[in-house]
């Protein structure tokens, strides 16, 4: 996949990567600028977790936990759960100070065939499903005031999210600067809004609209509790918070990692668990269980309750959230493709540099192309974005739960190794307990589902034997490798010594 003549990369042989100053001084390399402070960094974390979850995720928790009560429970163990993971990701994170988040820790500490499968497996379903949900949400939230008496037109929907992805795409591939301002304005907007939620709901506490958090009706079933749907509700739940280890792939653009990072996520993860918990807590004060479970979009609803003529603020509100989501999407999964190319995992190609914007372009291009155009477009054809939910929600964890225990395979390999950050071995333990309930259980629940995941992601070993490891391929397709190289680096003016 990736032999042929060394043409114009980025990095030396070894991984390592030079600052923006070694550029400037003539050194002869291009490498990501360390752009990326404490508060973008917060930024990016807070603007992941923060896309379409808190508007769609509140409706498939209820909808499998089977009371309010039991639902504001799953909110906040997940939020703690996430925490404890997070936690795990910062000593990895110092650990092994690489752009490619897990992907990059699985291929360190299990090899190259694992990291390869989270590599391929992000391709394929990840991002694709990601940008799908997100994509989808963003043009129902900004269409549907315009067809308040029917839904928006398939068509219209596709177009609009084709926009902006356009949009977003071209400012990630102009510079690392612009991508990561319009990530704290629209991180800052989405944080606003739901302020706004969260006071509405505060405000009808006081006025003694808090039927359904009172522990005699909170725990009032509409269905019978059952353990796999109530696993199924963690999934969901887990969607709204994914995101949470995205800063981990952008490691090497953060300007002082081993403090910024572990910083950033003690910051982030606690005030995302408070926002969702509370936007949980003000939704109820507003709408019945059925009436939430009844509604496509659950902000509106509660925006059309509650704030009268100045509902359209909550469509508003959350076209701009899902948004910053999709910029966050793309600016994150174009670095875990680059690193995948560096470490000879995808084509060389995607692991150049813009040499004088600095932005990993190829990497960009072909997250767009291969993750939005078309994959996001054919997912986008089913309206279940329940099922796409789980869907990725269950690869996701799985490949969560696979870096946790390589953070103990390690500390079991190389006891010795400089750690920043030690965290105690209690808490992956407790992560990987949680992990195997969820794991399990969603397996059983939603065998069809979470077995499509699985086969998929076991496609990518014969790509791996055959693209990675196969190091005598024909000429002819060294060749043919290495001249789209030649010619797509000269085309675009990028640059290596």
């Amino acid at each position: 996949m990736t032999d042929g003549p060394r043409l114009r990369g980025n990095a030396s042989a070894d991984g390592d990567t030079l600052s923006s100053e070694s550029t400037e001084e003539g050194s002869g390399r291009v490498a990501l600028k360390k752009e990326i402070g404490l508060v973008s960094a917060c930024g990016i974390i807070v603007g992941n977790i923060i896309g379409s979850g808190i508007f769609v995720s509140p409706k498939g928790v209820l909808e499998n936990a089977s009371s309010v009560g039991l639902a504001l429970i799953v909110w906040i163990v997940t939020g703690v759960i996430t925490a404890i993971g997070a936690l795990c990701y910062a000593e990895l994170g110092v650990t092994i100070p690489k752009s490619g988040g897990d992907y990059s820790y699985v291929k360190d500490i299990f090899g190259g065939l694992a990291g390869f499968l989270r590599l391929w497996i992000a391709v394929l379903v990840i991002y694709p499903t990601n940008q799908a949900v997100i994509a989808l949400t963003f043009s129902n939230y900004v269409l549907q005031p315009l067809f308040p008496s029917c839904f928006p037109p398939e068509n219209g929907l596709r177009l609009l999210a084709a926009v902006c992805l356009l949009l977003l795409t071209w400012v990630n591939c102009s510079s690392v600067r612009w991508a990561t301002r319009v990530q704290d304005v629209f991180t800052t907007g989405k944080l606003l809004a739901l302020g706004l939620i969260i006071i509405m709901g505060f405000v009808q506490i006081c006025k003694g609209e808090y039927y359904w958090l009172e522990p005699a009706h909170a725990f009032e079933t509409f269905q019978p509790y059952d353990i796999g749907q109530i696993a199924l509700s963690f999934l969901q739940g887990s969607f709204a918070y994914g995101g949470w280890n995205f800063l981990n792939y952008v490691t090497e653009e953060l300007v002082d990692p081993y403090k910024n990072l572990p910083r950033a996520i003690f910051i982030s993860i606690p005030l995302v668990t408070f926002v969702y918990v509370f936007a949980n807590i003000a939704y109820v004060t507003a709408m019945s269980p059925q009436e939430l479970l009844a509604s496509n979009a659950v902000a509106v609803t509660f925006g059309e309750k509650l704030l009268g003529v100045m509902s359209w603020i909550m469509p508003i509100s959350v076209a701009l959230s899902t948004f910053g989501g999709v910029n966050g999407s793309l600016f994150t999964s174009s670095r875990l493709f680059f690193a995948g190319a560096r470490e000879g995992h995808l084509p060389r190609l995607l692991a150049m540099i813009h040499v004088k914007r600095c932005t990993p372009i190829p990497a960009l291009l072909f997250t767009f192309t291969l993750c939005t155009c078309i994959s996001t477009l054919l997912m986008l054809c089913t309206s279940d974005m329940y099922t796409l939910i789980n869907y990725v929600g269950f690869i996701n964890y799985l490949f969560y739960g696979v870096t946790v225990a390589g953070q103990i395979v390690l500390r079991i390999k190389q006891p010795d190794l400089y750690r920043p950050i030690k965290v105690s071995l209690v808490w992956p333990v407790i992560y990987l307990l949680f992990w195997a309930f969820l794991l399990l259980f969603s397996l059983y629940s939603e065998p069809v589902v979470c077995g499509l995941g699985m086969a998929i992601m076991l496609t990518g070993v014969p790509v791996y034997f055959l693209g990675v490891f196969w190091d005598n391929k024909p000429q002819c397709f060294n060749t043919f490798i290495g001249m789209e190289t030649i010619f797509t680096s000269d085309d675009a003016h990028y640059y290596d010594p």
